[in-house]
C-alpha cells in the first residue's frame, strides 16, 4: 500500500469519527493547504492535519512523522509545521482503529517523530498517551481561546460515558 492510499484511508477515517461524534465535517478541494479538514463549530472552523502512524515491529510501537513531506523528482523534502498551518492534528493508527487527538502546539513540540506506545509496557507513557481519543479538545480548543494551551493538564477531562462534543449554554463562545 502506497503513502498517498494510507494517507486517503486515514482522512476517511477520521471523518467518518467526527460524523459520528456530531461534528460538521468540511474537506478542502486539492491538497495545497497546510491542513487536510476542517470542522465547522458553531460557524468557526477548527483546521484537521490528519496523519497516518505506521507500526515500527522493533521498537514495539507506532510511529508518525511529524513534518510535512514533498517529493520532486530529485529528492524528498520536510520541512516542519508552524503553529498557524493547523489547530489540531488527528493521528490515526488503523490496525487499533484508534485516534489521537493532539493540539498544534503540542504536535509542533516534536522535532521529528512522535511515537504512541499501545501494548502495555513496564515503562513510562510517552506524552502522546496523554492525546489518547480526547475529542473533547476539538471543542475545547475552539471555546473560549484562540489556541488550546501548550500542556494537556488544564484541558477538559473526559468525560466517563457519553464522549459526545457538546456546546454547553454556560459557556462563552
Amino acid at each position: 500500500m502506497d503513502t498517498k492510499l494510507k494517507a486517503d484511508i486515514a482522512e476517511s477515517a477520521v471523518t467518518t469519527e467526527l460524523l459520528k461524534r456530531g461534528f460538521s465535517v468540511l474537506h478542502p478541494v486539492g491538497d495545497r493547504l497546510s491542513y487536510d479538514l476542517a470542522v465547522d463549530l458553531g460557524g468557526r472552523l477548527l483546521r484537521i492535519q490528519v496523519k497516518s502512524a505506521w507500526y515500527d515491529a522493533n521498537a514495539k510501537c507506532y510511529v508518525v512523522d511529524a513534518r510535512r513531506t514533498k517529493t520532486n523528482r530529485r529528492r524528498m523534502l520536510r520541512k516542519h509545521y508552524g503553529a498557524d498551518d493547523f489547530d489540531f492534528a488527528i493521528i490515526y493508527l488503523s490496525d487499533r482503529n484508534a485516534f489521537y487527538v493532539m493540539p498544534v502546539s503540542i504536535f509542533c513540540g516534536y522535532e521529528s517523530t512522535i511515537t504512541f506506545v499501545e501494548e502495555d509496557k513496564r515503562q513510562r507513557k510517552p506524552r502522546s498517551a496523554d492525546c489518547r481519543e480526547r475529542w473533547d479538545l476539538l471543542s475545547d480548543g475552539l471555546l473560549g481561546r484562540k489556541r488550546p494551551k501548550d500542556s494537556l493538564s488544564n484541558s477538559v477531562k473526559p468525560e466517563k460515558g457519553n464522549t459526545e462534543p457538546s456546546l454547553s449554554k454556560d459557556r462563552k463562545v
